[in-house]
């Protein structure tokens, strides 16, 4: 497979939730081998979909250390979050240049479909599931620093806007 052009923020795309998977296809699990591949090449812990452009409710998330462990999901949910919270600074390929500390819940239990099609619950814990959360915010067409208020938000935006006509 090959990897993918990231859509540059603010791409319709991007701000649009994604469609529902209703099956698992061979174009499904080719689209996933390019998001590794993509995400790999960053290198990032994890991507949707929508951020190559494909509105569909896929995601990976890689945050092992040697790498080849992604996580294939289809319809990604969170049945349950913990009440502890951890931070971490959150960027994206779509937005270069910039990133944000962002505090999200330090445990969640999700619900997916995994490649064989099969419905699959797995906890993920630390940045596995700061990663997963914030791919299943791009799904719903939010980004991470939807999350920050709004002056930082537009603080960040404005840097953002900044260095893409430096370029």
């Amino acid at each position: 497979m090959a990897a993918r052009l990231c859509l540059p923020y603010p791409n319709v795309c991007l701000k649009t939730p994604a469609a529902t998977v209703e099956a698992i296809s061979d174009a499904h699990r080719a689209i996933w081998a390019d998001m590794v591949d993509t995400m790999d090449a960053m290198p990032g812990y994890g991507l949707a979909a929508v951020q190559i452009g494909v509105p569909l409710r896929l995601a990976v998330v890689d945050c092992s250390d040697e790498r080849g462990q992604a996580v294939l999901m289809a319809n990604p949910e969170v049945l349950h979050a913990s009440g502890q919270y951890r931070e971490h600074e959150e960027a994206s390929p779509n937005l270069v240049g910039v990133s944000a500390v962002i505090r999200r819940p330090r445990a969640v239990t999700v619900r997916f479909m995994n490649a064989e099609g099969q419905i699959e619950e797995r906890d993920f814990v630390n940045l596995w599931a700061t990663s997963v959360q914030h791919q299943i915010d791009h799904l719903a067409g939010k980004m991470y620093f939807d999350h920050l208020s709004p002056l930082k938000r537009k603080m960040l935006l404005a840097r953002a806007d900044k260095l893409r006509k430096k370029q």
